[in-house]
């Protein structure tokens, strides 16, 4: 790859329109030295929403285009980040190769977990993008949160030389269900909650375990356990109630709704480290409830996303239209509520924002790349494998490497 000059400003372009992009653009204001230039999505009157929006946030331009090619050759936009839903990641992913290698003037771009929906899947994206010489990160948005990132660093820096390295953590993340139809469609999101949510968890756990500084594969993964559930959906009254609002058949094609994963690693002195993370589509409380723990031989680290400075309390006197304006995923509007008063700062996805234009506005590499994408593909392809054999997955196993889960075959 060819150096690449400091520029002033990041011209960044979306491709995709949807929940996640409109949370990009909510933490794009707390980012220096980027505008949005550009949007595209496959639907017109979403795009149209999306860029309306960034330019109603004083966030750039925004300018609307009907086509990747347009919008990577139009000279508007210096990086593309990549939002689009888990079955057209590696066709956009084919597309932005070709324009690059045709002249398109880019130089980076940023993808949203989970990197593809398979082993396969992912190593082409991570060989399409080295192909096409363009610098890359992995949007993982728990390993920058507030919390993590303050947490791992008083650890590291105060616990860890007294008493030795952590060897612990576990990492859980449950909300009531998806936003969107193609998050319960095996073959479309690539499996249920345990692709979809545990690609946060195993890889936020990797990075608590991860001696600052230090790569994510300075850890070498032993093994993997997982066991996988269906609990609400599939019950009638709840496959009922998804197919009147999402148009899905949960009878006929379900996916696992519970998702509990093991995975043993080794550090470079050959201390044995384990991850222990719990996924679910079918908890009910105030909201999104994310739950992390560090342990070590004389510390531990905590922090649960529903334990909030700020709390309400709504009687049953007020009533109200649901939303989700205390919390994402919210499940009341009444009573005793925490409120998460800045979910793009406080879930991570202000300072991973900020992190990766400052890394392609400079031309350097990101700390989380495709390649970290890739080995948190491997990680739950051992855990889906081991949840449909009922055994123990060790690592390296080759027939990961074209595995499917069985949700999504």
């Amino acid at each position: 790859m060819q150096k690449l000059t400091e520029l002033p400003l990041l011209r960044i372009g979306l491709v995709g329109s949807g929940f996640i992009a409109a949370f990009h653009l909510q933490s794009m204001l707390g980012v220096r030295n980027v505008s949005v230039g550009g949007v595209y999505s496959r639907s017109a009157e979403r795009r149209t929403r999306i860029a309306d929006k960034a330019r109603s946030l004083g966030l750039g331009p925004a300018r609307v285009f009907d086509s990747i090619e347009a919008m990577s050759m139009s000279g508007e936009v210096d990086a593309l980040w990549l939002l689009t839903p888990n079955d057209s990641r590696l066709d956009v992913m084919r597309e932005i190769h070709r324009v690059t290698k045709a002249g398109a003037p880019l130089r980076a771009i940023a993808c949203e977990k989970p990197l593809a929906r398979t082993l396969a899947e992912a190593r082409e994206m991570r060989r399409l993008v080295g192909d096409a010489g363009l610098l890359h990160g992995y949007l993982e948005n728990q390993l920058f949160s507030t919390a993590v990132m303050r947490g791992k660093d008083i650890i590291w820096r105060r616990a860890v030389p007294g008493s030795g390295r952590p060897y612990l953590a576990r990492a859980a993340e449950e909300h009531s269900g998806p936003h969107e139809p193609w998050f319960w469609q095996g073959d479309k999101q690539g499996g249920g909650v345990l692709s979809d949510m545990m690609c946060h968890s195993v890889e936020v756990a990797r990075f608590m375990l991860t001696a600052p500084g230090a790569k994510r594969d300075s850890l070498r993964l032993l093994s993997a356990s997982a066991t996988t559930a269906n609990l609400k959906w599939t019950r009638p009254h709840y496959a009922a109630d998804l197919k009147t609002r999402m148009g899905v058949d949960f009878t006929k094609r379900p996916v696992e709704d519970f998702a509990h994963g093991m995975l043993t690693m080794e550090d470079i002195d050959g201390h044995q480290l384990m991850i222990e993370a719990t996924t679910s589509w079918a908890y009910v409380g105030a909201g999104l409830r994310i739950q992390l723990e560090l342990l070590g031989p004389e510390y531990s680290m905590e922090f649960s996303s529903l334990s909030t400075g700020l709390k309400v309390f709504l009687s049953r006197a007020i009533n109200g239209s649901e939303g989700e304006d205390l919390v994402e995923k919210q499940n009341s509007e009444q009573g005793l509520m925490p409120v998460v008063e800045d979910e793009a700062g406080i879930y991570g996805y202000t300072d991973e924002n900020r992190h990766m234009v400052e890394a392609f506005r400079r031309g350097m590499s990101p700390t989380e790349t495709f390649d970290d994408g890739v080995g948190v593909m491997e990680m739950l392809m051992g855990l889906y494998r081991s949840a449909e054999l009922g055994r123990t997955i060790y690592f390296p196993d080759p027939e990961l490497e074209h595995y499917v889960p069985r949700v999504a075959r």
